[in-house]
């Protein structure tokens, strides 16, 4: 076994960390659009993986990863941590022994997408995606579940309400103190919560946060320490609640989402990638607010109509 933080060689699209004892993050930068982070935990005798990738490359990058640093251990389990297309179409990649896990609302949500076969132009360039179908988990749960690698124990724990989306999972390993987020986490990106609510997206923090993780891997950005998920939760926390206080204000003022976005003073969040998600996240607010769905095809327009042109992706 290589020493603890040894960082792999990397492939071109991202690089292998050991975070702790036979617990790995798959890191991708720049970690924006359609660019996720997944990872592994590994027991004595198999592997549970957490997401896959967007693309056939990037999704096979990871799995020769996986096969170099635990060659022979089978890939028992996998767990999708959402239904979103970077943390979910490379399932199709994995053996067709693995048992792959995710929210019941997450298989749902999953089943219901059809950008693989037609994709938005809301995005530009158009991902190289591969040869890719969609797999769906063969297990789908309602709520909190364990599972176990010999004598290690990893926990799939869901917060009870809509955050991120409505099906979250984060995978949690105790006897290493390493939690992996999924999307509920954004360190240096502006969070968004198109396809969920932005309160829930706040209570999750604090839901996140009792566990007193040691080692945090997101689902895009780096990997963070103790402090370093202190100062996300709560520049998350401030966000959301910003994102909330600007949507009650454009309400209040008979404005638009988009209307919002371009009267909103965004100066104090100049530091995060991928402003553009600041619109979507205003329609998500307006949503809950008028206890609502999101129009999803409306939201992505306006993000386009803000940005002054399609969002850049670098798949």
């Amino acid at each position: 076994m290589s020493p603890v933080g040894q960082v792999c060689p990397p492939p071109p699209d991202g690089r292998l960390v050991e975070v702790a004892d036979d617990v790995y993050a798959w890191i991708q930068p720049d970690g924006t659009w359609w660019i996720n982070n997944a990872g592994f935990v590994a027991g004595d005798t198999s592997i549970a993986v957490v997401d896959t990738c967007t693309t056939e490359r990037r999704t096979r990058a990871f799995l020769e990863a996986i096969e170099t640093a635990c060659p022979s251990r089978p890939l028992e389990f996998a767990i999708n941590t959402h239904h979103h297309g970077d943390h979910t179409y490379g399932n199709c990649l994995l053996p067709t022994t693995t048992r792959l896990i995710g929210h019941e609302n997450m298989r749902a949500g999953l089943l219901a997408d059809t950008t693989l076969g037609s994709f938005p132009r809301f995005w530009e360039p158009r991902p190289e995606f591969g040869d890719l179908t969609l797999r769906a988990p063969e297990l789908a749960i309602a709520g909190d579940m364990s599972i176990h690698l010999g004598d290690r124990r990893v926990d799939l724990l869901h917060p009870g309400y809509t955050a991120h989306t409505d099906g979250d999972l984060i995978v949690w390993v105790p006897d290493a103190r390493v939690l992996f987020t999924g999307d509920l986490l954004f360190p240096g990106h502006t969070p968004m919560v198109m396809a969920g609510r932005p309160s829930g997206a706040v209570d999750s923090l604090g839901w996140m946060a009792s566990l007193r993780p040691e080692v945090i891997v997101p689902g895009h950005g780096e990997i963070l320490d103790a402090a370093g998920f202190t100062e996300t939760i709560a520049e998350h926390e401030r966000y959301y609640r910003f994102v909330l206080g600007e949507a009650r204000r454009g309400i209040a003022e008979g404005l638009t989402p988009l209307g919002v976005a371009q009267s909103a003073d965004l100066s104090g969040w100049t530091n995060l990638l991928d402003p553009e998600r600041f619109v979507l996240n205003v329609h998500a607010a307006y949503a809950e607010l008028n206890g609502e769905p999101v129009v999803r095809s409306a939201a992505l327009a306006d993000a386009v109509k803000w940005l002054g042109h399609p969002i850049v992706t670098r798949v």
